[in-house]
């Protein structure tokens, strides 16, 4: 899988069966070339007019699985959530 293949995912919260969006980014780690974060646009602001003020960066290991069209995720949400 190529890391481009991610963007076309949907990222769902395992806990809460909630979706989070769509794979923006991710972080990797640029010694050991391994993905640290995904990194996952958060809610839009008033009707989404006004752009994004949060992000989800989701650690690796909160991957649970990746499919054909989605990726499932177990974190919680407000440990995720970052400002930008």
């Amino acid at each position: 899988m190529r890391i481009c293949d991610l963007r076309n995912k949907e990222v769902i919260n395992s806990c809460d069966c909630k979706v989070l969006g769509y794979v923006a980014d991710i972080d990797v780690d640029l010694y050991t070339g391994k993905i640290d974060a995904i990194i996952v646009p958060g809610p839009v602001k008033l009707f989404g007019m006004f752009g994004r003020e949060n992000e989800y960066v989701i650690p690796y290991e909160c991957i649970c699985k990746v499919g054909p069209d989605v990726i499932l995720v177990n974190v919680c949400e407000e440990k995720v959530l970052c400002k930008l």
